[in-house]
């Protein structure tokens, strides 16, 4: 069977999924006509950006959802984050997953000297009167719901926006907001 592949710029205030029982919530097919057996490659929440594949192959799919697999993300946060929270965060900081307790593993952070140039959400974050924001990477193995969020509110420094750049060796790179490219192959060793 010839399986077919994609990378998307998934647009904040879309669900990572194709259909929903509320019609007012906005899903993956109305920016594409992805053919039937579609699935995404683990989740992004309607709040957050960035890149999602896609594939029809369902062993691929958990190939590239498994812990050995890199996602990286850029997260803008309130404040200015310090060297202590990025260290909380490598090392592994408890968050709360469906009313227990969990420990979420150690991750690679690291402070971003140069804004992201991604373009200006359309939900507007805030005003500067608020206050400083920072933006840090971070790199996982694992994606637990609302993971980065839960992280980054646990050091004192909620996130603001979310945009995953990276899912093992498959980069964001020049995609717009809402752009769906069909590729040959997702990782190399496929």
């Amino acid at each position: 069977m010839n399986h077919r592949h994609f990378v998307m710029h998934k647009p904040y205030g879309y669900l990572s999924q194709f259909v929903c029982e509320h019609d007012w919530k906005k899903v993956l097919g109305e920016l594409f006509q992805f053919p039937d057996g579609t699935m995404p490659v683990g989740r992004l929440d309607e709040k957050s950006e960035g890149l999602l594949l896609l594939t029809t192959n369902g062993i691929l799919c958990d190939q590239l959802r498994s812990k050995d697999r890199e996602k990286e993300y850029y997260v803008q946060v309130d404040g200015l984050i310090d060297e202590v929270a990025m260290e909380k965060m490598r090392q592994g900081v408890e968050i709360g997953i469906r009313s227990e307790k969990y420990l979420a593993l150690p991750c690679q952070v690291r402070r971003l000297e140069q804004v992201p140039d991604f373009p200006p959400r359309i939900k507007k974050i805030r005003d500067d009167r608020h206050g400083p924001t920072s933006w840090i990477a971070v790199i996982l193995t694992e994606g637990k719901y609302r993971q980065i969020r839960k992280m980054t509110a646990a050091v004192g420094f909620p996130t603001l926006r979310l945009v995953r750049v990276r899912v093992d060796k498959v980069w964001l790179d020049d995609l717009k907001q809402g752009e769906v490219r069909e590729v040959k192959q997702l990782i190399q060793d496929e």
